[in-house]
């Protein structure tokens, strides 16, 4: 019956539109939903405005006031929520954490069933697919009744993966529609040389401008639409707004990997639209057409955020075919792992040495035999009470897959890398540093890293560059050639962040395993966290910290 409907309305459109003069074809997109199904925050166990679920209920509704619609995704899918990262352990190693054991068979990857579900026509390859190694993406590919697009991913020969297609080109109520899809070519630099064997990832502005030109000799469709997995920019990693200056033909960009959102602006005519990460929005571009002989010319284009909020009903079909995975999670992330002595916040813990953060470093200290451990404080909301503590609160605290490395450097690299981390901070205004702001928001916080094994001060009275005093290793001046091993995660060892000091270090080891993962088993084994930090580390002037702390506080 259903084939029916959908054989009997196609048949309508093409009816209704064969006369037509002038059509509107709609693209809606999504982009890094990283796992998110459920209208669900697994690591406060509470309700959140976001997730495919809720998405499934806006597609429906355009598709119901316009038949004309392409759905496409911009990447980093397969990679988040526990949801998504329980399974992903299971196919990587053949069981599931902690030994749990699903209720039912788990028939392929959720996000892929979900987006089956829902019509996908299109997903541009994200840098997060690789994450977990080759043969995990290739699995999701192959579960997703789609294609995976991406012009600037070349496969070598023998690579073991298949090459992915550089575009779709879908008829629509007539009109030849063509997305060109394009991943950060920067993924060499965040990942480790196994998870991207045999691809090499051309520069995005070359990959589009190819692309347009085969499209035009083989295709010439009356719409091409470039699809991104990358930021505003014109570097490397993000290069959205040079593919818009440079490269003509392009009617619209919809992108994403930056977690910014950005209901449409222009760059020259072409129309930049980046939805909410996490399925938080829906992007809408709507493009009228006007036959002009045989072919059809874009007219105009409009695009809007279709926001996911409280009133937006999750879709049944989507829930009931994500839950086994969703319970499965459930079980996991409310094991107990540990216990706190005392009750732990991680409000203060960018501006101050913070027992938490301290239990991340005694992790990589741990399993990288580090000297220096570097990391960031991921999540600020951090709230653990005296008492048990389950792998709900431990994957809060470290939300990432990143693994964990340890590689050869020194003195003068620990140094550098602070520097950088500073910038974190902006200038004082007077000595006392009484008035903010004093956040740089142009840097995000998972790029401020904190260490362990040295001890030093942070002076924000004085300038980028020359904030870091007192740097001490052992009790003694830390010297700029004192070699060191130091505990970084993979992202920070490909230099990402502005920690370009750590890129060409040589690595002694890598975990093979997330850190999440490790952090996990520390604490089962170890059963109690940290109950004060060792104030290896400081702020100065002391009016720092409270201008800080009422800072953070108004942005919150």
């Amino acid at each position: 019956m259903r084939i029916l409907r959908t054989v009997f309305w196609g048949l309508l459109v093409a009816f209704c539109t064969a006369g037509a003069d002038r059509i509107t074809v709609t693209l809606l997109a999504t982009t890094d939903l990283h796992g998110n199904i459920y209208p669900y925050d697994y690591f406060t166990a509470a309700p959140a405005n976001r997730g495919l679920a809720k998405i499934a209920t806006l597609v429906e509704q355009v598709r119901r006031e316009n038949p004309n619609v392409l759905l496409i995704d911009c990447g980093d899918t397969i990679q988040g929520t526990p949801l998504e990262s329980v399974y992903q352990h299971f196919i990587s190693t053949g069981r599931f954490p902690l030994g749990l054991k699903p209720s039912g068979a788990l028939a392929a990857d959720p996000m892929m069933l979900a987006m089956n579900r829902l019509g996908y026509e299109a997903m541009v390859v994200g840098n997060h697919e690789f994450n977990f190694g080759l043969k995990n993406l290739e699995r999701a590919r192959a579960d997703a009744r789609f294609p995976w697009i991406s012009a600037n991913i070349v496969v070598e020969p023998g690579a073991g993966v298949k090459p992915f297609d550089p575009y779709i080109v879908k008829s629509v109520a007539g009109a030849k529609v063509a997305v060109i899809g394009i991943t950060t070519p920067s993924i060499p630099s965040w990942e480790k040389p196994e998870n991207y064997r045999g691809l090499r990832f051309l520069p995005g502005v070359q990959a589009v401008r190819a692309a347009v030109d085969q499209l035009r000799r083989r295709e010439r469709p009356d719409l091409i639409i470039a699809a991104v997995h990358a930021g505003l920019g014109e570097g490397r990693e993000n290069m959205v707004t040079a593919v818009a200056k440079r490269v003509a033909g392009i009617q619209a960009i919809v992108y994403g990997h930056s977690h910014q959102r950005e209901p449409g602006r222009r760059v020259g005519v072409v129309l930049l639209v980046q939805p909410q990460h996490w399925g938080a929005s829906l992007a809408r571009l709507d493009f009228e057409l006007e036959r002009r002989g045989v072919a059809w010319q874009v007219v105009d284009c409009r695009s809007r955020l279709l926001a996911v909020g409280k009133e937006t009903p999750a879709d049944a079909a989507i829930l009931e075919l994500a839950r086994p995975y969703h319970d499965l999670a459930e079980r996991y992330l409310t094991a107990p792992v540990a216990e706190a002595p005392v009750a732990l916040d991680a409000a203060l813990g960018r501006f101050e040495d913070n027992a938490l953060v301290d239990a991340i470093h005694a992790v990589q200290l741990h399993y990288a035999k580090a000297d220096v451990s570097f990391t960031a404080l991921f999540n600020t909301g951090v709230r653990i009470s005296a008492g048990p503590v389950s792998v709900r609160q431990i994957a809060a605290l470290y939300p990432y897959d990143n693994e964990l490395y340890a590689i050869e450097g020194n003195g003068r690299m620990v140094k550098e890398a602070l520097e950088n981390a500073a910038r974190y901070f902006l200038s004082c205004r007077d000595p006392a540093c009484s008035a903010g702001p004093l956040i740089n928001r142009a840097v995000m916080g998972y790029n401020y890293d904190m260490a362990q094994g040295v001890e030093y001060e942070i002076d924000l009275t004085q300038p980028p560059g020359r904030r870091i005093r007192n740097l001490r290793f052992r009790g003694r001046p830390l010297e700029p050639n004192q070699k060191l091993r130091i505990a970084i995660n993979n992202y920070r060892a490909a230099g990402s962040g502005g920690y370009g000091m750590f890129k060409n270090a040589r690595i002694l080891w890598r975990s093979g395993e997330d850190l999440r993962n490790l952090v996990v088993a520390y604490f089962i084994e170890r059963g109690r966290l940290p109950d004060r930090p060792d104030g290896n580390w400081r702020i100065v002037p002391a009016g720092a910290l409270k201008t800080l702390a009422a800072e953070a506080g108004r942005a919150q």
